[in-house]
């Protein structure tokens, strides 16, 4: 893709999660990893996008402008992984700082090594999921390797580039205690983590999966009870990192 035109599933307003404020926040189309508890199958593939340039976003966006700037909001650029399409992402994150709004990069760090300076120079938070420490684990878990997200972790974090770490809890796959000691341990590490996101999983988006004819991974799995929920939230709280 070029950097005036990109593969996009969606986009939509929201607010609180998917940064500060009420969000524009685009949904690019295409995924390297294959996340057993992934809730957006339909954002797989690039192929299945729309071909959409970053003037018609751009238009969009400003149709919400002066509403996001009230809320102390922005623009989210989310996926997919938004890093399989680094001009076109770099484009969209510059267009939107030139109309002063805040921005933000929601990815799994994957493909970290895609993000320019000048792209992170557009940025002002990056939504970082850590799906797991052990490197095992992350493979059976995404079908990838963790080693590149932790070192763009640390790549952000020399940038003094802010960053809200982002976990999801699953019974039985992610809620090992040394795993999530391991997470911990690491991110209070790093200088610019404002806080971690502890997402208990769900399975809202299991009918996705029948839509598409795909089985769902998870489905047996149930969500994380709340003395779980808490359990993790406290190890790291115990490292002095904010969770929420």
């Amino acid at each position: 893709m070029t950097g005036t035109l990109g593969s996009v599933h969606s986009w939509d307003i929201s607010t609180g999660v998917d940064g500060p404020g009420t969000r524009f926040v685009v949904f690019t189309s295409g995924c390297p990893l294959r996340c057993l508890y992934c809730q957006n199958p339909d954002t797989w593939h690039m192929r299945d996008g729309k071909r959409v340039s970053v003037d018609d976003l751009v238009a969009e966006m400003t149709r919400y402008r002066r509403f996001i700037e009230v809320a102390g909001g922005g623009l989210t650029v989310s996926g997919g992984e938004p890093l399989l399409q680094p001009a076109f992402v770099g484009e969209l994150l510059h267009r939107a700082k030139a109309l002063g709004l805040h921005t933000a990069l929601d990815t799994s760090g994957n493909l970290g090594t895609k993000a320019t300076d000048a792209l992170l120079a557009d940025t002002d938070l990056v939504l970082l999921d850590i799906k797991s420490w052990d490197p095992g684990r992350y493979r059976r878990l995404t079908g990838g390797d963790v080693a590149p997200t932790l070192a763009f972790a640390r790549r952000l974090s020399e940038l003094g580039k802010a960053m809200w770490v982002r976990f999801v809890l699953v019974p039985g796959h992610t809620d090992d205690p040394d795993d999530v000691e391991g997470i911990a341990s690491f991110v209070s590490s790093l200088s610019t983590v404002e806080r971690v996101d502890v997402l208990p999983f769900h399975k809202l988006g299991a009918a996705k999966y029948t839509a598409l004819g795909l089985p769902f991974p998870l489905a047996h799995v149930s969500t994380p009870e709340p003395d779980l929920v808490r359990r993790v939230r406290d190890q790291f709280a115990g490292h002095g990192l904010p969770t929420t």
